[in-house]
């Protein structure tokens, strides 16, 4: 075989390191990744193929696919040292990061479109079936998934409402109050329960409509029958409640670090200028807090999005679907019901809303910050 390398003065002096490497040594290495490559696209389809049950040549487990997979990193990580050289072997520390992401995020994600095609209930003995866009069409006349999605409309525009207490108490804790380390110890207490604790606590304690302090109060003050739960108003109010009053202090020490961070010397100028209070906040301060509390915001309405688990403590979505989320009704799709098939394909279609959504908020934040400074 003839020597691949050349003399050093064959070079240009500003060759970057991967122009020193030969032409037949990026051949090969491209080759070696595209053979890889092509072989794992090989086996994919043929198991799919085979689990659809379109052809009759496959395997019995996916673990001819994890193996192809392997080699298929190795194959890389060798095919980036032979095309670049150094900036390949740097390459190598990236690879591991990378086949873990698309072993954990965009494989399972790829396997649960697949999923969502199929007719498989976990009650049946027939098995997984492969039904095509059956599933997606059940899912626009579903009324519960629709109704699940208002509910989450209502539940992301609560959010306003909690970043309005969140700042306020940020304020306050801000100020120089008596007792203001003992204040902020304790209204960061909800934050450290879990929701599944204040639900039982609050929602199955505090608000049970027969014995809770809640409702013995509120029949004291009048109120006849003050079932919590039982009304679709109320229902829907008081777990926005129980949300809130868990996650409100996770807004108020993002606004309440952003206030202590902020210079003093701005107060002080605009309290020289003969600014009050009013104008202080509304001039000077709330414009400089805009970035964290756009911040604050976004990671509430993510943290929102995938509210499920005080849903499924105190209401189990009822009364009559009236406080489901999405994520509650998929989760009682595949617990009550066992449809796997059906409550992936609603799955997937909330994970697409919640990607676009999440994209166009944040360039809207991004937008609106740069207009108002």
């Amino acid at each position: 075989m003839a020597d691949q390398t050349l003399p050093t003065n064959a070079w240009p002096a500003n060759a970057a390191p991967s122009d020193l490497i030969s032409p037949g040594r990026k051949r090969l290495g491209r080759a070696l990744m595209a053979a890889a490559t092509l072989g794992l696209l090989a086996v994919i389809a043929v198991q799919i193929l085979y689990k659809t049950e379109v052809d009759t040549i496959g395997f019995e487990t996916w673990r001819p696919v994890v193996y192809a997979y392997v080699l298929w990193g190795v194959a890389l990580g060798i095919g980036q040292v032979l095309t670049r050289g150094e900036d390949g072997q740097r390459a190598l520390f990236l690879l591991p990061a990378l086949l873990f992401t698309i072993a954990m995020v965009i494989f399972p994600t790829l396997f649960g479109f697949y999923i969502a095609l199929t007719d498989w209930n976990l009650s049946s003995f027939s098995g997984r079936k492969f039904n095509g866009l059956d599933n997606f069409w059940q899912m626009l006349a579903d009324p519960y998934y629709r109704n699940a999605l208002f509910n989450m409309v209502l539940y992301v525009l609560a959010v306003l409402v909690e970043y309005v207490i969140a700042f306020g108490l940020a304020l306050l804790l801000n100020a120089q109050i008596r007792a203001r380390k003992f204040f902020r110890v304790v209204f960061l207490m909800p934050l450290m329960l879990s929701p599944v604790a204040v639900s039982w606590m609050i929602g199955k304690s505090l608000m049970e409509y027969r014995f809770g302090p809640a409702a013995t109060l509120a029949r004291q003050l009048g109120w006849e029958n003050p079932a919590f739960f039982s009304n679709p108003i109320t229902a829907r109010i008081s777990i926005m409640v129980l949300d809130a009053w868990t996650f409100i202090p996770f807004m108020m020490i993002m606004l309440l670090a952003g206030l202590q961070a902020m210079s003093r010397e701005v107060l002080e100028a605009a309290r020289v200028d003969g600014a009050n209070a009013w104008q202080t906040f509304w001039q000077v301060t709330f414009p400089l807090m805009l970035p964290v509390s756009v911040t604050a915001i976004i990671l509430r309405i993510i943290f929102k999005l995938k509210l499920a688990d005080i849903i499924i403590t105190v209401t189990s979505g009822g009364p009559g679907g009236a406080t489901d989320s999405v994520s509650s009704f998929i989760y009682r799709e595949y617990r009550d019901r066992s449809n796997v098939g059906y409550g992936t394909m609603l799955a997937m279609a909330y994970l697409i809303i919640i990607i676009v959504f999440v994209t166009w908020l944040l360039k809207f934040a991004n937008r609106f910050v740069r207009n108002v400074n």
